[in-house]
């Protein structure tokens, strides 16, 4: 029934326990007998009962139960296992119409049986099985509350006051002789009515009742802080306050209530303790009151004082009413601070909503610090109830403190802002020392200066200040909140919640610092872009004088133009330019692609000025790349292998591969820390990455869009091949796929397979970029010059740098014969091995470099230095091959190679 279930949900006394068990047992079951509750001692594994007072036995039905954790039937249990008492009920055998139960009660955290119900009744019908079931966890749970609170050392509650204590002692004998039993029901009752998830409103049910119970005028719980620096107050009588009253515990005899645990009367306090409690009840006197100290179960703390006043009659409350109080909490304290505990968590939960809600405000005004600052004091007055708000950013140059908004508006147009020194006031002690400062009476506090009031007639009657900081701890700002709104002063939820508000306020603040940084960097990039491609600008007249010479054939350049042994080193690098647009011709892509000759010609002057002047990597490589990619397309018939965007993408990057090269590696760029490896280097091929984004910076730039007549998916192909191909001039790139490459030449080049397409676009550029190889000696050899030229400047860098360089990098140990051979043997060679084994015309080519493989190895015993020779020149390597030349050996004399002469030829 429910009057059991309120017996058990109430009882905290283990002496209690049995004879309420025994009662709820009786309420459910009606053919029950006797009732015996073993509980388990704190500390050992006995299982006492009280009445009679003996323990289970080790052995026998009983330990069974405990042991197996199962409830077991009967008919009987043996006399040994049980007390003389029990004989008449339980020992076997039992008639038929009777049986013994035997119920282990089980603490599932623990896994333990905490105690063992022993019954004798009838046999049971289906419903009381389940009516047994259902008390059966209502027990449980009775059984380790009483058990907890054996083990909670601040259990039994704590003596009266000196001057009650006896008499209520005495009492509380008389009411336990008279009426205990009264009392209980009235409490479980109230117990029962207490559901509400609002603590007031379980505040004015346990008030009523203790007006009820002790005669009093009104009633009043004064809730203390977790600080326990402060009382308030939310009911009074059964009147919920509006706004509740909060005033200090730091002195009085209310404070001693909390600090000693003793409860107090009218005479205990003074006359102004007694005017503020008549302020507090909106009474005219207080002719009596008794103050009550409630504790938590939990905890053992003072949580609230309970108070009643003026006893009707004009009776003084004597020790009675004091035990009523304490046995009405001793029930109902549990539910009261569990409820405040449940509100303060809802009111967490809605400021985390609201704080939540404040971070999405700040962060949509990341781009104007002064909008982001009044958004700011908007929120912080908000969130904290105050009267006014100011923030201020700390000037570390100046060490000064600045404030652009006050109170949501910004500083006159004339002053801009105001400055405050940052060592000086509530500001500037907080901006020092980064920690909170919580005033709760301005005008008593040392740091305050009260001038301000003084002129404008504003009063400030107390300030919360807190400083903000960025992610690495610094503070940046300071926010200063004025005169609380509702309440006496800021309070500690106030300084949490001001503690996490501060975060965002760092957070937003610092990125839109950084935001507005990031914006001048994008603008002076801008601009210095701006500046670079005006360098690079091409006039219209040298677009006319270009066009002027028009289309030439590619044999008017030279009869040996498209010939795999012509060197395109020989043309004059004027003419190059020609040279490019003759080979566009030639390959049909001016037709096919509907080019407009001025934006080609534009295109072919920018990208040659978008190069830098490096002894290798210079135009003049990315023209003879770009000529092996049309030696390729014209004796390889890459038409039948590719398709035509594809080519066109090829030729075009082979133009682009090194822009703005700049004579050093990409292990150079990330162990120099330079701008390149800051954009790329998390990518891979720092600079390759740099090459394609020159070039699309060209594309991008008016007048040289060579694609503009493409289809937007056309577009983004070509961009995408583009790409893909300029970042497989990486050597490493190469090595990581040569296994794919030489898997693809073994089974066979496969048109329809699309990764073949790609591997072989990727084979191409590199063949294509190490095109140098295939030349002859002569060309060579001057181009080892340019290279190592270039490398050991680089090797002269990283010295400089305090970094050791590679040996090909070192001109105090690069053996260049030797660099040389290996790196023919290990890359070279095997990349035109495979062109071979792919394109059986390009055979030569592989003849070819392994030609001058063997002439390196020739003349490698001339070669008696390490780096190269003082002028830097390579010629003294020239005479057994020009012996052999004048012989015939070669044919004519090869042409004058422009980009490989020395500066002094």
């Amino acid at each position: 029934s429910q009057d059991a279930l309120l017996l058990l949900a109430s009882v905290v006394e283990a002496h209690r326990l049995q004879e309420t068990v025994r009662h709820a047992l009786q309420n459910t079951i009606p053919s029950l007998e006797c009732v015996y509750l073993y509980l388990l001692e704190a500390g050992t594994n006995r299982l006492l009962c009280d009445d009679p007072t003996h323990e289970i036995p080790a052995e026998g039905k009983l330990r069974d139960g405990v042991t197996q954790q199962k409830r077991c039937v009967c008919a009987g249990l043996p006399a040994a296992e049980l007390h003389q008492r029990q004989h008449t009920h339980l020992a076997t055998p039992l008639p038929p119409n009777k049986q013994a139960v035997i119920i282990p009660l089980v603490d599932e955290n623990l896994g333990l049986v905490i105690a063992v119900l022993l019954i004798c009744c009838q046999k049971l019908s289906d419903q009381d099985e389940q009516n047994l079931s259902a008390l059966e966890k209502h027990v449980t749970v009775a059984c380790t509350r009483v058990r907890t609170l054996q083990k909670n050392p601040t259990w039994p509650p704590p003596p009266l006051s000196p001057a009650l204590s006896q008499n209520a002692l005495r009492c509380s004998e008389a009411i336990a002789q008279e009426d205990y039993w009264e009392l209980d029901r009235k409490i479980l009752q109230l117990c029962g009515e207490l559901y509400d998830l609002d603590a007031a409103s379980l505040q004015l049910k346990v008030i009523n009742y203790l007006q009820k119970e002790t005669q009093s005028q009104c009633c009043c719980l004064l809730l203390v802080s977790e600080d326990n620096h402060q009382l308030f107050c939310q009911v009074v009588g059964d009147k919920v306050l509006e706004e509740e009253i909060s005033f200090p515990l730091m002195c009085g005899r209310f404070g001693q209530v909390v600090e000693k645990k003793k409860s107090i009367t009218l005479q205990d306090i003074s006359t102004e303790e007694c005017a503020q409690l008549c302020s507090l009840l909106g009474v005219e006197a207080v002719s009596s009151m008794l103050c009550v100290p409630v504790l938590s179960r939990a905890t053992g703390h003072i949580v609230a004082l309970a108070c009643v006043f003026n006893k009707q009659g004009g009776h003084r409350h004597s020790a009675s009413d004091e035990h009523v109080i304490q046995h009405c909490f001793c029930y109902t304290s549990t539910v009261l601070t569990s409820t405040l505990a449940f509100q303060k968590e809802q009111k967490l939960k809605q400021e985390c909503q609201a704080l939540l809600q404040v971070a999405k405000n700040l962060f949509t005004h990341l781009d104007d610090v002064s909008v982001l600052l009044q958004e700011i004091i908007v929120e912080a007055r908000n969130l904290s109830n105050a009267e006014i708000c100011s923030v201020f950013l700390l000037d570390s140059v100046s060490h000064e403190l600045v404030a652009k908004v006050f109170d949501g508006g910004l500083v006159n147009e004339e002053e801009k802002e105001f400055r405050i020194p940052a060592d000086q006031g509530i500001a500037g002690h907080v901006a020092t020392t980064g920690k909170i400062l919580n005033i709760k009476d301005a005008y008593s506090h040392p740091l305050f200066y009260r001038g301000v009031d003084d002129s404008t007639g504003f009063r400030t009657r107390n300030i919360l200040c807190f400083p903000i900081k960025d992610e690495h701890g610094e503070v940046i700002g300071v926010a200063e909140l004025v005169n609380k709104t509702n309440g006496p002063w800021f309070n500690r939820f106030d300084e949490d919640l001001a503690t996490a508000f501060s975060i965002y306020c760092g957070i937003s603040i610092a990125h839109s610092l950084l935001y507005k940084r990031v914006h001048e960097a994008q603008f002076r990039s801008t601009l210095a872009n701006e500046m670079m491609m005006y360098h690079m600008k091409v006039s219209e007249e040298e677009v006319g004088r270009l066009l002027a010479r028009g289309l030439q054939p590619t044999h008017t350049l030279h009869p040996a133009f498209a010939q795999f042994a012509y060197t395109p080193r020989s043309l004059p690098d004027d003419t190059t330019p020609t040279g490019i647009l003759s080979m566009f011709e030639d390959m049909g892509f001016i037709n096919t692609y509907k080019i407009d000759l001025n934006t080609l010609a534009r295109f072919c002057l920018m990208v040659k000025k978008g190069y830098r002047d490096p002894p290798y990597h210079n135009w003049m490589h990315a023209f003879s790349v770009s000529h092996f990619c049309y030696l390729l397309y014209k004796n390889l018939q890459l038409s039948n292998y590719l398709e035509d965007i594809e080519i066109f993408a090829l030729f075009v990057s082979c133009m682009c591969h090194d822009l703005d090269h700049r004579g050093t590696n990409n292990s150079f760029q990330v162990a120099s820390q330079s701008v390149l490896a800051a954009l790329y280097s998390s990518e891979g091929s720092v600079m390759e990455r740099h090459h394609f984004a020159q070039a699309i910076a060209i594309l991008n730039t008016r007048g040289c869009n060579i694609f503009d007549k493409f289809s937007r998916k056309d577009y983004q192909r070509m961009l995408d091949l583009m790409r893909d191909i300029i970042l497989a001039t990486d050597l490493a790139h190469h090595l990581r796929i040569f296994k794919d490459l030489q898997n693809m030449a073994d089974v066979g080049y496969d048109c329809k397979d699309v990764s073949h397409h790609s591997l072989l676009l990727c084979l191409l550029m590199t063949s294509c970029d190490l095109s140098d190889q295939t030349k002859d000696w002569k060309t060579t050899r001057k181009i080892a010059e340019l290279i190592y030229k270039e490398f050991f400047s680089q090797g002269d860098l990283e010295k400089a740098m305090g970094n050791r360089p590679s040996e090909m990098m070192d001109r105090e140990k690069a053996y260049i014969p030797e660099l040389q051979i290996s790196f023919m043997e290990h890359i070279a060679m095997p990349i035109y091995k495979l062109l071979q084994e792919l394109f059986p015309g390009g055979a030569e080519l592989y003849e070819r470099v392994a030609a001058n493989r063997e002439q390196w190895t020739k003349v490698s015993h001339k070669f008696t230095l390490r780096g190269l020779p003082s002028n830097n020149s390579l010629d003294f390597l020239d005479e057994e091959y020009d012996l052999m030349q004048s012989q015939g050996a070669f044919g004519d004399d090869p042409p004058s190679l422009n980009g490989c002469l020395d500066d002094g030829k």
